[in-house]
């Protein structure tokens, strides 16, 4: 199998990394225009371009789009033009959604959205939960952490979540919602207020408090900032006959069983796979399960978790949430 990569960032090499493990005969062509990553890609012992347009000459089977998400809008036509069955990390603007469902619908191949927190085995069991719920529930979200510490080793101001248009709170809704959606219902209704509560060098609001109200009743209230010096994740879903917690990590997903009026543990993985220079609730597990999700979409038809159609309605939600709209 030849396998475009297109981004030799951190997303770029992860994906290689993982495809790997599902097939160690695959061929690699890298593609980045950033001379010192050229290097890193020859020295890493794979096929190293500057230039996509003569990448797709190299007839690849398949493409991972592991750039920066403005990028994105450029990127994916040409490979679908091309007949490239291709794997997209998220997107943080519609822009091109229209004329890449057509493309890919003209050429018969397929273009798969990573939405990796549908992944999660603690998401899953979460819906499973929700999903025999015969009522209305409340959940109170919370996820940060400081912009500066996502990657470490480069400047935040070089990062594209340090830019207004891709911002790291964005990026987190655009991250987040999906799985809220997917568990708790259609969303009817969204109100936010936000504010600039560090001293970084941002033309964004840094913290947001939304309110989500779902069709069904369900509500919630969602706090995303890029200034929790501690990476958060706590999630806290309450009902009569429900009560959840999550602290983002492996076993820190705790039920309460009504019958024994005990708290109970729910370890989701017996060998967590982690990359160091990530938060430590970050694994590699559910990048790897999204990988295999895609190539059972492109060899069986297999239909995937998540979709452009569905990202659209995401990425306009998010955009009401900024005030956008």
């Amino acid at each position: 199998m030849r396998v475009l990569v297109i981004g030799y960032g951190s997303m770029g090499r992860r994906r290689i990394r993982l495809y790997k493990q599902l097939d160690s005969e695959a061929q690699f062509i890298c593609v980045d225009s950033n001379p010192d990553r050229i290097k890193q890609i020859k020295e890493d012992g794979y096929i190293a371009i500057d230039d996509l347009n003569q990448a797709v000459k190299e007839r690849p089977d398949l493409a991972f789009v592991s750039t920066s998400p403005l990028s994105h809008a450029s990127i994916i036509p040409v490979l679908l033009e091309n007949k490239i069955n291709t794997f997209t990390e998220i997107n943080l603007s519609s822009k091109n959604y229209d004329k890449m469902i057509k493309l890919a619908n003209d050429n018969n191949v397929k273009l798969f959205l990573s939405s990796t927190m549908l992944y999660k085995k603690q998401i899953q069991k979460i819906k499973e939960i929700i999903s025999n719920q015969k009522q209305s529930l409340t959940y109170i979200y919370h996820i940060g952490q400081y912009l500066p510490d996502w990657h470490p080793w480069e400047s935040y101001k070089d990062f594209f979540v340090g830019k207004r248009e891709s911002n790291g709170c964005r990026e987190i809704y655009a991250i987040q919602l999906p799985w809220i959606v997917d568990t708790f219902g259609e969303i009817e209704k969204v109100t936010s207020i936000s504010q600039k509560n560090t001293k970084l060098e941002i033309d964004y609001n840094d913290s947001y408090i939304t309110t989500i109200e779902h069709k069904n009743g369900i509500k919630g209230v969602f706090v995303v900032d890029v200034v929790s010096r501690v990476a958060t994740t706590y999630l806290e879903i309450i009902g009569e006959n429900v009560h959840i917690t999550w602290d983002g990590s492996n076993e820190g997903l705790k039920i309460f069983n009504l019958e024994t009026k005990q708290i109970e543990s729910f370890k989701a993985y017996e060998n967590e796979v982690h990359d160091q220079n990530y938060a430590a609730n970050i694994i590699e597990n559910t990048y790897l399960e999204e990988i295999k999700d895609f190539l059972d979409f492109v060899n069986n038809n297999k239909e995937p978790k998540w979709s452009i159609e569905k990202d659209f309605q995401i990425l306009n939600l998010i955009d009401e949430i900024e005030g956008k709209k």
